[in-house]
């Protein structure tokens, strides 16, 4: 079931459970104020200092301290084992694009799980936020301004064709696929790429300091000019 639970006109950062860097969530809600959290990842965020909107999960890896200093409102079970808390929280919030921090990094499985939900909510634009690079996956037509040399790997989780102006290979005429042809290590010429896709399925990896280019381009119109009010801080 893919019911929507929350709507935002504007972007959202989703905070999860997992290898969380000292900057990540602040980075993230400088572009995406709402914040919203995966199960555990609400702990992490009350532990900085902030209330999250709302929380999704089957709730097995929030402590118990934590879940009762969350309102019931902003609480939204989801008890299935099916899924994982990243899957259950994409499916459930409408928003131009979250930036999600918490799932990069430390068990490779869970990597693994999350690009695979990113490919199968290709309505759902996020951006997955890593110590040193993001990645999300490719809409139909992408236009990204990047520094010139700019590492600009292309990642295929399904058989998929598209073509690119703006690398140093392009990839017109290429089929890509998990177990072929792949594309990473290619790097931006001239500072702006454009990438087309036949399909979903490709997943992009740019440098972590491209984030707001990144952001602006899955979401031109909803990025705020100036900095929106945040997240409700609590006390520690």
């Amino acid at each position: 079931m893919n019911q929507v639970i929350v709507q935002s006109s504007l972007p959202v950062t989703l905070i999860g459970g997992g290898a969380l860097g000292v900057d990540d969530l602040e980075t993230a809600l400088a572009l995406a104020p709402a914040l919203i959290a995966a199960d555990g990842g609400a702990g992490a965020a009350l532990a900085a200092g902030y209330m999250p909107e709302a929380v999704f999960g089957d709730f097995d890896s929030l402590a118990r301290v934590d879940l009762d200093r969350i309102p019931s409102d902003r609480l939204f079970p989801i008890r299935e084992q099916m899924s994982t808390d990243f899957d259950k929280t994409l499916r459930s919030v409408s928003a131009p694009v979250m930036l999600a921090v918490g799932f990069l990094g430390a068990r490779v499985d869970h990597q693994l799980a999350a690009f695979n939900v990113l490919v199968r909510y290709p309505e759902r634009p996020c951006i997955l936020l890593g110590a040193s690079e993001v990645v999300f996956h490719a809409p139909p037509s992408l236009t990204l301004d990047l520094a010139p040399g700019a590492v600009v790997s292309l990642f295929p989780m399904r058989a998929v064709t598209g073509r690119s102006q703006g690398l140093d290979w392009p990839i017109d005429g290429l089929e890509m696929s998990p177990d072929g042809r792949i594309g990473t290590s290619n790097r931006a010429t001239t500072g702006v790429v454009r990438i087309e896709t036949d399909g979903p399925g490709l997943l992009v990896i740019v440098p972590r300091d491209a984030l707001a280019a990144v952001t602006r381009a899955l979401a031109p119109d909803a990025v705020p000019p100036a900095p929106a009010p945040g997240p409700r801080r609590v006390r520690a």
